[in-house]
């Protein structure tokens, strides 16, 4: 038995634990400082930035889209507030949601339509609107029974409006939601981002082309959210920057007088300054109502649009952007530009003659000319004013192919103009080397003497959009220089300060000034003594034109079915005014118009008139599209009237007939 101070044996072994428990205390508190160090020190920021985001929510806000006006400052795009009821794609009975929203609040069919079509098509947003534009009336009812539907809500929007409804629509374009395909295409750009709040982007015209300066920069609004998510309070906003305002070259008045002129009629016209290359107006008849696709257009109006209930043939095509996509045969309005190529080649020589016969042996077939007869004897300033085919035959044949090709595209025949409009076309301007290109087969790659015969009165291969037609006359009002046109006058900032597009030339023609003023000269008696007169019968000031008359179909000889419209020649006119010092050049295009100076050049009238002396018509103009060309009725002692007196009929009738 050990005695009170005696040693314990044990002692040792509970001094050893007690070292190793303290260890182990030490060591727990040592790694829950360093983890507290790790956690609200070192890492204090990464851990704190979780936090806020539990805490706050980053919520985009989209910007307010820039307005579109006219050169006059007439608001032709613009954006209005509206209610929208949408629906979050939280909910997971939509269909039931949807019926008992319809029991207070009218929901049409076509409205679960766009809902299930938009919420199918933009997975990517957290609600879709299944009605847009909510009177206050009915904002009011759904807030009284808002507590009766979890994840619906009425939100405030931006809208956009095009006031002028269908004018000027294929300029312009429109808006629309965004797809899931426009959404990769922005994330490729690197956009995205800036488009987390937005729901529309431009689709057609210019609202397409100038989205980046339209669209404007997103703003985000921090706000803090409770458990649940839902909103508590607002802590901090970074506004959104509002898009650019655009101002078009464009006058609105203008384009209303030539729309107004076409009527019913299929066409394009595109009227530009050719001094500057600002389009004055662009049209594309018929044409549509923008409004349509702001909010998700509907199928019947697609299906209204797009014809699918009319046979394909018959088909006006309100969409198709005419004036800078289609491609016609540009008839004898050709003609100015093959004598500048005989001018310039020197095959031929002003005064220089030629015996029309009223027709053109080659090859063993007969190219038979306009006008039964023939125009007797024919110089190049004669072969303009009365639009003489057998001049042109001749001249095509004497060019040949190769140097045709060559000198056109100086004009811009057959390549983009650079207009920043999207979807414009090529058009066709026939060569050896392009129809190689086109065709497969040795056989239709080859190139035969009598289709240039046909080219020389712009017939054939020959296919030019009114753009380019507009664009060559232009370069000829402006002695040689072709500008690039544009619709873009200006981009204004918030600020309002204007960026102005500078003028672009893009090229002097290789021809001499002094066959330019010959040509220019027949061109001005066309509108005074020729095929243009009686359209322009009475103006008080003196024009450049030149009428064209398209072949449709080969008639080989016969006779056109009179009730089948489609089959006529399509009716050509270009122009440019005063005379003296051209501030305007356009051409007009009227599908199955007829003669030229029949259906196109009485257009091309009312234009000028209202550009010169705002004149405004009282009603289209328009004349049987079946009437021969005449002459006018009146003629002066000049050599210009001498020589016009013979044409009663003097346009082309298109492909050359063989018999």
């Amino acid at each position: 038995m050990n005695t009170f101070n005696e040693p314990d044996e044990n002692a040792g072994r509970f001094l050893l634990r007690l070292l190793v428990a303290a260890l182990f205390a030490f060591g727990g508190c040592f790694l829950l400082a360093l983890r507290l160090y790790t956690l609200q020190v070192k890492y204090h920021d990464h851990y704190h930035t979780l936090a806020e985001d539990n805490r706050i929510s980053l919520l985009p806000v989209a910007p307010q889209r820039g307005n579109i006006t006219d050169r006059n400052g007439v608001v032709l795009a613009r954006n209005f507030v509206a209610y929208t009821l949408e629906i979050s794609s939280d909910v997971v009975d939509p269909e039931k949601t949807i019926n008992e929203l319809a029991s207070f609040i009218a929901i049409e069919p076509r409205d679960r339509r766009r809902f299930y079509k938009f919420r199918a098509e933009n997975r990517r947003l957290g609600s879709a609107p299944i009605r847009t534009r909510l009177s206050d009336e009915e904002v009011a009812r759904f807030t009284g029974q808002r507590y009766r539907f979890a994840g619906v809500d009425v939100q405030a929007r931006l809208f956009r409006d095009y006031p002028h409804g269908q004018l000027a629509s294929h300029l312009i374009g429109y808006i629309s939601r965004i797809n899931d395909k426009e959404v990769e295409q922005l994330e490729e750009s690197g956009d995205a981002a800036n488009y987390r709040g937005s729901e529309h982007i431009g689709k057609l015209g210019v609202e397409a082309t100038y989205e980046i300066n339209l669209h404007g920069t997103s703003g985000v609004e921090h706000v803090e959210v409770n458990a649940d998510g839902r909103a508590v309070r607002r802590l901090k906003n970074e506004p959104a920057t509002a898009g650019n305002d655009i101002e078009l070259s464009i006058d609105i008045a203008l384009q209303k007088v030539a729309e107004d002129a076409f009527g019913e009629r299929r066409g394009a016209m595109v009227a530009i300054n050719p001094t500057n290359g600002e389009v004055l107006a662009l049209v594309s008849m018929p044409t549509f109502n923008p409004n349509l696709f702001v909010d998700g257009i509907s199928s019947a109006d697609w299906n209204m649009l797009n014809e699918v209930n009319i046979p394909v043939r018959e088909r006006n095509k309100p969409l198709l952007n005419r004036a800078i996509y289609s491609a016609y045969p540009p008839g004898s309005t050709f003609k100015p530009f093959m004598a500048l190529a005989g001018l310039t080649y020197e095959k031929r020589k002003w005064t220089q003659k030629i015996s029309d016969p009223g027709f053109f042996w080659f090859g063993g077939h007969q190219f038979m000319d306009d006008k039964k007869g023939g125009h007797g004897a024919v110089d190049m300033y004669k072969s303009l004013v009365v639009s003489c085919n057998t001049y042109y035959y001749m001249l095509a044949g004497d060019l040949q192919i190769d140097r045709i090709a060559s000198f056109m595209p100086q004009f811009g025949f057959g390549a983009r103009s650079g207009i920043d409009l999207p979807g414009e076309s090529d058009g066709v301007l026939p060569s050896p080397a392009w129809k190689r290109k086109r065709f497969k087969t040795r056989e239709q790659q080859k190139w035969y003497a009598g289709e240039t015969i046909s080219i020389g009165i712009g017939q054939g291969y020959n296919a030019y959009t009114p753009l380019q037609m507009a664009q060559a006359m232009g370069t000829i009002a402006n002695n040689g220089k072709r500008m690039r046109p544009y619709v873009v006058k200006a981009v204004i900032d918030n600020q309002g300060q204007r960026q102005e597009r500078p003028l672009e030339q893009v090229t002097e023609i290789d021809v001499k000034p002094e066959y330019i003023a010959q040509v220019r000269q027949a061109l001005e008696d066309v509108t005074r003594f020729g095929t243009g007169a009686r359209a322009f019968a009475g103006a008080p000031y003196r024009s450049g034109g030149k009428t064209g008359t398209a072949q449709v179909y080969s008639l080989k000889g016969g006779k056109y079915d009179k009730s089948n419209e489609r089959m006529r020649d399509h009716s050509w006119f270009i122009a440019y005014a005063p005379a003296e010092a051209p501030t305007i050049a356009l051409a007009v295009l009227v599908e199955n118009g007829g003669f030229g100076a029949a259906s196109a050049a009485p257009i091309a009238r009312q234009v000028i008139d209202f550009h010169l002396l705002e004149k405004r018509p009282n009603e289209p103009a328009r004349e049987d599209a079946d009437a021969k060309d005449e002459g006018p009725e009146n003629t002066t002692n000049t050599q210009a009237a001498a020589n016009a007196q013979t044409t009663a009929r003097a346009e082309t009738g298109g492909n050359p007939s063989e018999q």
